[in-house]
């Protein structure tokens, strides 16, 4: 494991609140973790699982984590850093039990129970077409992130999806600044070819409007 980098952002006002909450265990101040880091936490955990219908039981695990842990916490990073550091540290260790106990299945049958909060409800002005586009875009993405390589779908979740600066993700994954530039430049580039292999192989998108009876 390499050494821990230097703090690079202190607690903000709001965090030093919330934090000081929880350790006097104030029921208001839990409440405002969840409202704060349960969705995020929720679409972070089910994009790193190779079951995204598991990140319930996930998610559950990285809380009792925050809860059993805040005493600890000193803020070295700052407190989202250090909750994503949780639930990707949790994730990881979902995906080794599953591994041990249970056949590796794709899931794509459960594209839709895995949904993120990214699968909004479509604008009103949006087309019939526009509206399964988008849709069937989402699902491919979501798709080619879940075939690659763990330690690069990760770096790009964390970069890409949740907008996490690169020095953010390095103290979360715990790995020197130039690591993680690399591992997202290379998941970019293996996620680009997981797409364009997709892409050739599905058959051309057609889309007939109905007449009206």
């Amino acid at each position: 494991m390499t050494e821990q980098l230097e703090t690079f952002e202190p607690q903000d006002g709001e965090d030093q609140f919330l934090l000081e909450g929880l350790r006097a265990g104030q029921e208001s101040a839990y409440e405002t973790l969840i409202q704060r880091f349960q969705q995020p936490v929720y679409n972070l955990v089910g994009r790193l699982l190779r079951d995204p219908s598991e990140a319930c039981d996930v998610v559950q695990e990285v809380f009792l984590k925050i809860f059993r842990k805040v005493d600890a916490f000193r803020g070295e990073s700052c407190l989202k850093t250090w909750i994503y550091r949780i639930a990707v540290n949790e994730a990881h260790n979902h995906c080794r039990w599953y591994g041990r106990h249970r056949r590796q299945e794709l899931g794509l049958d459960d594209a839709d129970e895995g949904r993120s909060y990214r699968n909004t409800l479509p604008s009103a002005v949006q087309s019939p077409f526009d509206c399964v586009l988008e849709q069937e875009n989402h699902v491919l993405i979501e798709e080619a992130l879940g075939r690659l390589n763990p330690s690069f779908r990760e770096a790009v979740v964390l970069r890409d999806i949740e907008d996490l600066s690169y020095e953010e993700i390095a103290e979360v994954l715990q790995l020197p600044l130039g690591t993680v530039k690399s591992r997202i430049l290379r998941g970019r580039e293996a996620l680009r070819k997981e797409l364009e292999r997709r892409l050739a192989l599905a058959p051309a998108f057609r889309w007939t409007p109905q007449t009206v009876e």
